[in-house]
């Protein structure tokens, strides 16, 4: 056993030992400069893993999502602005990106054992990795949707009566969250069978017609508040 453990005791009384030859100037620069390269590397490495060229490397992202993403309207629209995969699933803010990089390691795992690699065995886990990815957003109130989109900025006298309503009463109020209303705004859904959606048409609303009249007094609170 101690012959096992001698190369590590060693290392640790090499580490640990007062260097006999060398100055502590020379040491802090040392120190200094290996901080310097390691973050720098760290941090290059992080953001290769921030870019929609590594997100589709893979086949699954390639052949599945990522060609869903690419007929709808946050790929290609007429103002030329594109949410690629980042986007809409890494946090911009640091500690919130390390923190969703150390959740999505373990998808390393699902591409070395092959858990969604063919088209049929996507479709089989599609549910649960949406609903996953669901919760996330419900849980940080719709974070990503709202680095681009703001609530204080929409103008509402420009979206449709039905939706000007709905987000006066709910998205202003704070009752609701982006991701309760726009599931599969970027990809197709799952199979939804038997899957409460999180949000239907109030009751009031549904099969009515209603003219565009919006209480702009209550509208101005709810932007005076989300301010």
């Amino acid at each position: 056993m101690d012959r096992i453990l001698w190369p590590f005791i060693w290392f640790w009384k090499v580490l640990w030992t007062p260097a006999g030859t060398l100055g502590l100037g020379f040491l802090t620069l040392g120190g200094f400069l290996g901080g310097v390269i390691f973050w720098g590397a760290f941090n290059t490495a992080l953001e290769i893993t921030n870019t929609e060229a590594f997100c589709v490397s893979c086949h699954e992202m390639r052949e599945n999502v990522f060609v869903e993403l690419s007929r709808t309207v946050h790929f290609s629209n007429r103002s030329g602005v594109r949410a690629g995969c980042p986007d809409c699933h890494v946090p911009h803010n640091w500690t919130d990106k390390i923190a969703r990089k150390m959740q999505a390691s373990k998808e390393v795992w699902g591409k070395i054992f092959g858990t969604i690699d063919t088209r049929q065995k996507f479709l089989d886990h599609r549910l649960t990795m949406a609903k996953r990815e669901w919760a996330r957003l419900k849980a940080n109130d719709s974070l990503e949707c709202r680095n681009c989109h703001s609530a204080v900025a929409m103008d509402l006298s420009r979206q449709s009566p039905r939706a000007a309503e709905i987000h006066t009463e709910y998205l202003l109020s704070g009752q609701r969250t982006c991701i309760d209303c726009h599931k599969g705004i970027a990809h197709e859904l799952p199979d939804m069978t038997g899957t409460e959606p999180g949000w239907t048409v109030p009751e009031r609303l549904r099969g009515v017609h209603h003219s565009f009249m919006i209480d702009t007094g209550e509208m101005r609170k709810h932007l005076a508040e989300a301010q």
